[in-house]
C-alpha cells in the first residue's frame, strides 16, 4: 500500500507541475486550481505513504526523481522543449538512482 500512495503522489506531483506551465503564471484560473489541488493531493498522499513506513530519504528521492525524469519527458513530448543527449543521460542516472536506492533495502 506505501507503494501504490508513492506511485499516486508521484502521478499527482507531475499533473501538478504539467499545470504549472499551461497555467501561464497563473493567469489561467482552471489550470491555476489544478496546480493547488495536484501538489496538495501529492504531499498528502507522500505524507501518508511515509506514515506506512516508507523510508523518507527513500520516498523523497523516488518522488522527485520520477517526478523530474516524468516531467522533462513529457516537455519534450508535448510542450515542444528538446531532449538532448544530455538530458537523456541525466534521466538514466535518475532512473538508476531509483533502482540503486530500491535494491539498497526500502521498505
Amino acid at each position: 500500500m506505501p507503494w501504490l500512495l508513492l506511485s499516486l503522489a508521484i502521478a499527482s506531483e507531475v499533473l501538478a507541475t504539467t499545470a504549472l506551465k499551461l497555467s501561464n503564471g497563473f493567469t489561467h484560473i482552471p489550470w491555476t486550481i489544478t496546480v493547488a489541488a495536484g501538489y496538495l493531493t501529492s504531499f498528502t498522499l507522500l505524507s501518508q505513504a511515509l506514515k506506512l513506513h516508507l523510508d523518507m530519504g527513500t520516498a523523497y528521492a523516488i518522488w522527485a526523481g520520477a517526478g523530474t525524469a516524468a516531467i522533462a519527458l513529457i516537455g519534450a513530448a508535448f510542450m515542444g522543449e528538446t531532449l538532448t543527449p544530455l538530458k537523456i543521460g541525466g534521466i538514466l542516472l535518475i532512473i538508476g538512482g531509483v533502482v540503486v536506492l530500491n535494491l539498497a533495502g526500502a521498505h
